[in-house]
């Protein structure tokens, strides 16, 4: 016979199991992550891949917590190329290793390639067209807003440290304010940031804690 839960000596009933890990699911078949990318790719109009990524990869599938998402999306952006295809190659190796990487990034990619071949050759012919350029600058629109959403979704515990914010601030004004380079802004940024979350001994022992959450 199984011993019953231990009580909580404050409140006087039984004490909550602790919550169990995020672990990330293995058995996901190849197939299932070609058509997961491809659908993204396929829908992901005016640049609102992270939202549709998050919404996809997160709350649809549960591949990866909030946690891991972020986790990953920092390292794509951190690379060269598009953070998309960078994203589906990440998620992919962590799913299924270097099979899953090469089907997560054709999937993606094919849907865009073959619109893009499409759409270049009416384009072509409309370009002038108002409703053409209505169009893009209602889709852009939306994608500003995808975007905005989903910085705010993911984000939100970045936002309640005052050194994130202060990091986040100074990366702002350096790339919309003053227009420096991605490169430079890596360069100097990173390393500040590696600096000041570098793990540190505790004065007694292990590494201590990041610094706390003023929310």
């Amino acid at each position: 016979m199984s011993n019953p839960p231990k009580a909580d000596p404050i409140a006087g009933t039984p004490a909550a199991a602790p919550a169990a890990a995020f672990a990330i699911p293995r058995d996901v078949t190849l197939w299932e992550i070609f058509v997961t990318f491809l659908f993204i790719g396929a829908v992901s109009f005016g640049g609102g891949v992270v939202a549709y990524l998050r919404a996809s990869l997160v709350l649809q599938k549960k591949w990866l917590d909030e946690e891991r998402f972020l986790s990953a999306l920092e390292i794509a952006q951190a690379l060269p190329g598009l953070n998309a295809t960078n994203m589906s190659i990440i998620v992919g190796d962590r799913l299924r290793g270097i099979p899953g990487s090469v089907v997560a990034f054709l999937g993606i990619t094919l849907p865009g390639a073959t619109l893009v071949m499409i759409l270049g050759v009416l384009y072509a012919s409309n370009a002038k067209n108002p409703y053409v350029n209505a169009t893009l600058v209602g889709v852009g629109a939306a994608a500003v807003g995808m975007l905005s959403a989903v910085t705010l979704q993911i984000g939100r515990k970045q936002f309640g440290n005052l050194i994130d914010v202060a990091i986040i601030a100074v990366t702002l004004i350096m790339v919309s304010v003053l227009h420096i380079s991605l490169i430079w802004v890596l360069l100097t940024v990173g390393p500040a940031a590696i600096i000041i979350y570098r793990p540190r001994k505790a004065s007694g022992s292990g590494p201590s804690e990041p610094p706390e959450s003023v929310a």
